[in-house]
C-alpha cells in the first residue's frame, strides 16, 4: 500500500487531503502534517472512516522534514505549505530520494518576488536522486498551464498570444479578505505587473493595464494584469509564442482597502519595531484578516478560470476559449471548502495521482505542461473540474 505524505493543513490541504481520500485506491495511507496539530485534527474530523494520521512540522527546516519522509517512508510528498517552504521540502525530498509536487512556485521571505529560477536549478540532484519533481500541480498554475498545451496538441500549429483569465466572482460577506493567505495573495497583487511580448519582460505597475472581459456564467467583470509565475514557464514550453499576460479580476472594495492599507505600510515585509517588539506589518495584518479556510461555509458565487489562445491552424488564423467555472457552495458540500480552494487542491490531486500511476514519470524537475495534457484533461473531468472549450472570432 501507498504512503502520501500532505504538507500543509490549510485550505487547499482540507481539498488535497478529501481529495486523495476519494481516490484511496491509489494514495493509501495519508500522512497529514502541519505547523498546526489543530488544523490537522479538524481536516481529519471530517474524514473518520478514512486512513489519516497526523503529526507536526516545521517546513522551513529541511532535516525535520527529511526525517519525517523517512518515518513514514512515504511514496510522495504533496506541498501545500507555504510557498517560502518549497525549497526546504525539495531538499528533503531528494536527501530521501522521495518524489515531490507543489502547487507554486519558489517566493523569497524577504523580498516581494517569485521565481522558478532556485527549483529548476534542483533539476540535476532530482535526476541524481532518481525522482521526479512536478512543479505548480494547482489551478494557476497549473491547470492553466495544461490548457495551452492542449490547445497547442490540437488546436493550434502555431500559438502567437496567450491570456490567462483568473475570475472569483465569490461573496464571503466580508468587507475585506483574502481567499487564500494573506501574505501572498497581498504581495502578489500589489507588486508590479509584468508581461512577456516578442521575446522580452515589460513591466507595467500594480494594476495599471486592465480589461473588461465577459466570463461565462458570471458576466463582464474588469480584469488586471499582474505577474503570474505560470507565464514564466509557459514561455519556455510553448513554441512560437509571441505573447503572454494574466489578469484577474478584483471588486472595487478590494481594491480600495488594497491602495489604503498600502498607503499606511501594513503590506510592508520588512520588521519594524512596535513598542519595542520587532513585527512585520504584513504579519501583523494576517493576525487580523479572516482566516482563508473559514471562508468556505459563507462564500456563494462562481470561480471562472480559463485561457484565450490565439494563432494559427492549416494557414488560418484562430482563436479558442478553454475555461472551468466552479460553484464556491458546491465546493463547500463536497469538501468543505470553498472554490478557490478547490480549484487549486483538485489538480494537486491529479498530478500527483499521475505520478503514482506512472502515467507522469521522468528523472528531474517538470512543469507540468511538459507532459500529455490529454491524461490530465480527462482527470478534470471526473474529479470535479469540468470544463469547456469556445471558438472566438479572431
Amino acid at each position: 500500500m501507498k504512503t502520501t505524505l500532505i504538507i500543509g493543513a490549510g485550505g487547499v490541504g482540507r481539498v488535497v487531503v478529501h481529495k486523495c481520500v476519494q481516490n484511496a485506491d491509489i494514495f493509501g495511507k495519508i500522512i497529514l502534517a502541519s505547523r498546526s496539530i489543530g488544523r490537522c485534527q479538524e481536516i481529519r474530523s471530517e474524514l473518520l472512516d478514512a486512513d489519516i494520521e497526523i503529526t507536526t512540522i516545521d517546513a522551513d527546516i529541511t532535516e525535520d522534514v527529511k526525517n519525517l519522509i523517512l518515518k513514514y517512508n512515504a511514496d510522495i510528498v504533496i506541498n501545500v505549505a507555504l510557498p517560502y517552504q518549497d525549497l526546504s521540502i525539495m531538499d528533503a525530498c531528494i536527501a530521501t530520494s522521495t518524489p515531490y509536487l507543489d502547487t507554486a512556485n519558489y517566493e523569497h521571505p524577504d523580498e516581494a518576488k517569485f521565481e522558478y529560477k532556485l527549483q529548476w536549478a534542483r533539476d540535476e540532484a532530482f535526476k541524481k536522486a532518481g525522482i521526479m519533481g512536478l512543479l505548480g500541480s494547482g489551478f494557476d498554475p497549473g491547470v492553466s498551464n495544461v490548457f495551452c498545451a492542449y490547445a497547442s496538441k490540437h488546436y493550434f500549429d502555431e500559438i502567437h498570444t496567450i491570456d490567462i483569465l483568473d475570475c472569483n466572482a465569490g461573496d464571503h460577506g466580508y468587507a475585506f479578505a483574502t481567499n487564500f493567505n494573506p501574505e501572498i495573495n497581498l504581495r502578489e497583487v500589489s507588486a508590479n505587473g509584468r508581461y512577456w511580448e516578442n521575446g522580452e519582460w515589460i513591466e507595467t505597475k500594480p494594476m495599471e493595464i486592465k480589461m473588461l472581459w465577459d466570463y461565462p456564467e458570471v458576466g463582464e467583470r474588469e480584469s488586471y494584469l499582474l505577474y503570474h509565475e505560470e507565464i514564466e514557464s509557459l514561455v519556455k514550453h510553448i513554441k512560437g509564442l509571441k505573447r503572454i499576460r494574466f489578469f484577474m479580476t478584483f471588486g472595487e472594495s478590494y481594491l480600495t482597502h488594497l491602495k489604503c492599507l498600502e498607503n499606511v505600510g501594513m503590506l510592508g515585509i520588512k520588521e519594524i519595531e512596535h513598542k519595542g517588539q520587532k513585527i512585520i506589518p504584513m504579519e501583523f495584518l494576517k493576525t487580523l484578516l479572516p482566516d482563508p479556510a473559514s471562508l468556505g461555509v459563507r462564500t456563494k458565487g462562481k470561480t471562472n478560470i480559463g485561457i484565450v489562445a490565439e494563432g494559427i491552424k492549416d494557414g488560418k488564423r484562430r482563436k479558442i476559449y478553454i475555461y472551468q467555472v466552479s460553484d464556491h457552495e458546491k465546493c463547500f458540500a463536497e469538501v468543505n471548502s470553498q472554490a478557490v480552494s478547490y480549484t487549486t487542491g483538485v489538480p494537486a490531486m491529479i498530478g500527483a495521482k499521475l505520478m503514482l500511476e506512472g502515467k507522469y514519470k521522468g528523472l528531474g524537475v517538470f512543469n507540468i505542461e511538459e507532459f500529455d495534457p490529454d491524461i490530465f484533461m480527462e482527470e478534470l473531468k471526473t474529479q470535479g473540474l469540468p470544463w469547456k472549450i469556445k471558438e472566438l472570432e479572431v
